[in-house]
């Protein structure tokens, strides 16, 4: 007979047995009261969103919501901002799952749906950051590896291959070992000057594999792959273990992540769109190949239109429109992309100006105080640079501004200023209203206390990173200040400040026009010695 796994207690009260037991399993008596300790704490950490709703004097939420609002925009400018250099050219294979596990429905409307909505937006956005950079899809069904798209810089065919994919349904079992062998013979012919990588986004508990995954686990961090996993159910270890291997510069919490709602999925998606750092794995290659060159040919071609149809180079299809290849003229549909025939890369000049504000970003913006906002030398200074929108006044001032009003209704017909009192009981009955009405209007101070989340108007301090309570960002460099919204714009869109550049072309008119100035200076001075001798 097999030996039980827990030891008998016999003559034992049913106290003595749990405690008994519970030293057996957690190796002493007080583990229960460590583990219940534990737990309190953890539920201590939860965040209490519906406590931070404050009602204000008007009787609405008006003013949280625009401080949340304000915080989610805030939230994604701020970003690392320090130069580093990061692989611009990069290759990535996006898995998808296909299984039956997509059809829950935890995830509005359901997972398989919106993720691929969410994968359309990604291509969009990533083509958008990335323009030099190509994308292939592959999805995971029945145990087998479907390919979605290949490897392509279009991302009209990808948008395409992924809007088929609504008529089909999920079904059968992933395979990640199928997915990553086929992801890594995509990436196979990937150039050593481009990053390779996997996004893998995973809705499943299990995988169906026909070997041993540690081994294709091992193939990828041998061809220098690095993945990252996005998981719509519970932490899975394989996943785990998938990036710790192929990622060991990093943190693991880095690039494994569990989605907690829609918000948060596409979230943890498009921050796949900024290129990662690149952690020179190829540094140690460096020292044994430093006499090699790292400059990377290409070309730039022009785009040709022939008045007859000829076949490209990349599609075999007959078309009147292309461009040419800068070394061996062969015609290719659309850039980027690498020519066929000679492996050049083509690209575009626009393209390699877009991606060049991932190597140099735009600093962060910081927030200014009231204090600031209201000095003398920062006074004048009342519209938004960028759009010219107004910024809020001085709560401060606005309470003088209300008390001022308030006061004035608050006389009689003699011209005398009266208190409420004598008001309410001498004056007539409209200015007694009109009284009431003002003191009735919330101040601009109130309207804007719960919005900044703090009671003194004068708390924040310059530079700190969260919402400004007076509604201004500052840059650092040419001391502009501008609203919320041409911050985030400015950082996400343009990626240029329009207070450095204007400043930069004022500079320029002003050198161009005191080479104009000095030239006319020397055609006086050389036409005066003719004057004074005629």
């Amino acid at each position: 007979m097999a030996e039980s796994d827990e030891d008998y207690a016999p003559g034992g009260s049913d106290d003595d047995v749990e405690a008994h037991q519970m030293t057996r399993i957690g190796g002493h008596p007080d583990s229960r009261s460590r583990t219940k300790g534990r737990d309190d704490d953890a539920f201590t950490t939860i965040r209490r969103t519906w406590e931070e709703v404050e009602e204000g004097p008007d009787g609405t939420i008006s003013g949280t919501i625009d401080s949340l609002l304000q915080q989610g925009k805030r939230k994604r400018t701020l970003k690392d901002t320090t130069p580093l250099q990061r692989g611009i050219i990069r290759h990535l294979i996006v898995i998808i799952d296909l299984s039956a596990a997509m059809t829950e429905k935890d995830l509005r409307p359901t997972r398989y749906l919106l993720t691929i909505r969410y994968c359309m937006d990604f291509v969009t956005e990533f083509f958008e950051q990335n323009p030099i950079s190509q994308i292939g899809i592959i999805g995971m069904r029945d145990g087998l590896a479907v390919r979605v798209s290949d490897m392509s810089g279009n991302p009209s065919d990808h948008i395409s291959n992924l809007q088929a994919l609504r008529n089909s349904d999920p079904k059968g079992q992933p395979s990640l070992q199928n997915a990553f062998d086929m992801a890594r013979a995509a990436l196979f012919h990937a150039p050593s000057h481009g990053t390779r990588e996997i996004l893998l986004l995973f809705g499943s508990l299990l995988s169906s594999d026909p070997g041993d995954i540690h081994s294709t686990i091992t193939s990828l961090v041998n061809a220098h792959i690095t993945t990252t996993v996005i998981g719509l159910s519970a932490q899975v270890a394989i996943c785990l273990t998938l990036v710790k291997r192929t990622n060991p510069r990093s943190n693991p919490q880095k690039h494994y992540n569990i989605a907690l709602d829609e918000v948060n999925y596409r979230e943890l998606i498009m921050r796949l769109a900024t290129p990662p750092e690149s952690h020179t794995q190829q540094a140690a290659a460096a020292v044994d190949n430093s006499n090699k060159s790292s400059l990377l040919m290409m070309g730039f071609p022009s785009r040709v239109t022939d008045p007859n149809p000829s076949l490209c180079a990349c599609h075999s299809r007959p078309t009147t429109g292309g461009y040419l290849c800068s070394r061996c003229s062969s015609k290719v549909c659309s850039l980027p992309t690498t020519c066929p025939a000679c492996s050049l890369t083509l690209i575009l000049s626009t393209h390699l100006a877009r991606s060049y504000h991932h190597l140099f970003p735009l600093q962060n913006w910081k927030t200014v105080s009231w204090t600031r906002a209201t000095s003398a030398s920062q006074k004048h200074k009342t519209l938004c640079f960028s759009c010219q929108s107004t910024f809020p006044l001085d709560p401060t001032t606005s309470t003088k501004l209300a008390s001022n009003n308030t006061n004035s209704t608050s006389v009689n017909g003699t011209g005398n200023q009266t208190n409420a009192a004598r008001v309410s009981t001498k004056a007539p009955l409209s200015n007694a209203q009109n009284a009431d009405s003002a003191s009735a209007e919330p101040s601009a101070a109130a309207l804007l206390k719960p919005a900044l989340g703090t009671d003194s108007p004068h708390k924040q301090r310059d530079g700190d990173q969260s919402v400004s309570e007076s509604g201004r960002y500052e840059c650092g460099t040419c001391g502009q200040f501008f609203c919320v919204d041409c911050d985030v714009f400015c950082h996400e869109i343009v990626h240029n400040c329009p207070g450095c550049l204007s400043r930069e072309g004022e500079m320029m008119l002003r050198s161009e026009g005191r080479g104009q100035n000095g030239k006319e200076a020397m055609e006086i001075d050389q036409c005066t010695p003719n004057r004074e001798k005629g």
